[in-house]
């Protein structure tokens, strides 16, 4: 069979640009920005776009356009003792997306409730008490909240007819689904800069804080942004990757997606804090005591700001349309990388089959979010999985390609199909700069977490999240290890 092609070169950056422009270029780089030296934060963000993102991204859509497989296949290819790297990018992949998915569907929940905003005035009893319903603590389940799981399913769905078709329904979605978030983006930004205290929110965001650059914190966060926002080590772009034709530029596309997403990032700033200067101003609430992280910004502070303003209603519909949309581009991405893995391996099974298994399982496997306790269980997986399994995936990718593979062979490649060609530099990023930077991200939280038990859960709960971060790591060095013997005799064949 024929391996399927993006329809034409703007259709992949769509795509590529859907994964790598989410959620968290929403919530997670403002709050980032105004926790750590407002302006002065882009001083290390763009330091590591360059030093640790872009370079990364070369690198996963190199492997995925030279070696024409997804991940398990791309790897594999590169050395059969790494088959075990492509393997645990999918794992969590599979895990990230299944709780992510239920993060559109609160989001899903918030738009309909949006025609009559019953949040007004008390937006956080509303989001944990009537939406979520959360539970005293993790170890009470309380049962499936039925609006969230009927949400649920509809973003599963919605999901299945994205993929199934592989390159041929993504690239139509993404026509409409990417370019959609930034018009409500730029609706949401002109309505912000119309109502009295944006400027406070704005001086709050772009007033550097020079001192703030000795923290080493802020570079950590200003890495780990940059490495989770490109939707890398998780397996979709190097599959992206292998739907181009071998003599496709890689290089130029590497830096229109890294600057398109960067610069969505920074454009999100001025949208989320032009808007909390207004509540600031219309409360009296101190600004710094809004700028909350995560979903606390998304589904409590931003609601309740838009309570605020006139015609709230409408732009209500319009915020959670756009995150529902941020959303279902990345989620999509994910359950594709899953997809070319299994369509590389069984190509007598169709695409349409491979997708509708994946979105049920993932369904399933979501539904302990759906849970009273399901916002516990969300923020301990997501904790573990992000903090170790993509580290350790970025890790093992630099030391394959650049030490095993050989970042020069890679080079030679990428510069031999690419119109702006890379110099040396890009060899020194990946053997020394990225593995330095993620291993000291690693050890950094490592310590951290045994120093302080993750938020206090009881032992039991934080063993569900070491498990998750340590199981897969161990198949991947389990089957890089094993029949030693017999890999080499392959490689001297």
């Amino acid at each position: 069979m024929t391996r399927q092609r993006w329809t034409s070169r703007a259709v992949f950056i769509l795509a590529a640009l859907g994964s790598a422009v989410g959620l968290g270029n929403l919530w997670r780089f403002p709050y980032l920005a105004g926790k750590y030296g407002g302006g002065a934060f882009l001083i290390p963000y763009l330091i590591a776009l360059v030093l640790v993102g872009v370079p990364m991204l070369i690198l996963e859509l190199a492997v995925g356009q030279k070696m024409q497989q997804g991940a398990v296949g791309s790897y594999t290819k590169l050395h059969p003792r790494f088959v075990g790297l492509g393997i645990l990018a999918l794992i969590s992949s599979f895990i990230i997306v299944s709780y992510y998915a239920v993060v559109m569907a609160w989001s899903l929940v918030y738009l309909l409730a949006s025609l009559k905003m019953n949040w007004s005035g008390d937006a956080e009893g509303y989001f944990y008490q009537k939406v979520l319903q959360t539970s005293n603590g993790i170890e009470q389940l309380g049962g499936i909240n039925l609006s969230i799981f009927l949400s649920l399913l509809f973003v599963w769905f919605s999901v299945y007819f994205c993929v199934w078709q592989g390159t041929k329904s993504v690239g139509k979605v993404v026509k409409y689904s990417v370019p959609l978030p930034v018009i409500l983006m730029s609706l949401l930004l002109i309505r912000a800069v119309t109502l009295p205290g944006f400027l406070q929110g704005w001086e709050m965001y772009l007033q550097p804080n020079w001192i703030a650059l000795l923290n080493p914190e802020v570079w950590t966060a200003a890495c780990s942004q940059i490495f989770y926002s490109l939707s890398l080590a998780f397996g979709i772009m190097v599959a992206y990757g292998s739907y181009k034709d071998r003599d496709d530029d890689i290089t130029q596309d590497a830096w229109i997606t890294a600057l398109l997403d960067s610069g969505t990032s920074i454009f999100a700033g001025f949208v989320v804090f032009g808007v909390l200067g207004y509540m600031a101003w219309k409360i009296g609430t101190p600004l710094k005591d809004l700028a909350a992280s995560g979903p606390g910004l998304a589904f409590v502070v931003f609601p309740e700001a838009i309570s605020l303003m006139p015609l709230s209603k409408i732009f209500s519909i319009l915020f959670f349309l756009m995150l529902f949309l941020l959303g279902i581009d990345s989620a999509f991405s994910m359950v594709a990388a899953l997809n070319a893995a299994v369509a590389d391996k069984y190509k007598h099974i169709s695409l349409a089959q491979i997708s509708l298994v994946f979105c049920l399982l993932l369904l399933i496997a979501g539904a302990i979010y759906t849970t009273r306790a399901g916002l516990y269980f969300l923020d301990l997986v997501d904790h573990f999985v992000t903090s170790y399994n993509l580290l350790s995936i970025g890790i093992c990718q630099s030391i394959l390609v650049g030490w095993v593979y050989g970042a020069e062979k890679m080079r030679r490649y990428i510069n031999q199909v690419s119109h702006w060609q890379i110099g040396k530099w890009w060899n020194i990023a990946i053997k020394y700069i990225i593995p330095l930077a993620l291993v000291t991200l690693l050890v950094t939280q490592f310590i951290q977490d045994i120093k302080t038990p993750y938020e206090g859960y009881p032992t039991w709960a934080l063993g569900i999240g070491w498990t998750i971060a340590l199981l897969p790591l161990l198949i991947f060095l389990w089957l890089l290890l094993k029949d030693k013997n017999k890999i080499i005799s392959i490689e001297e064949r």
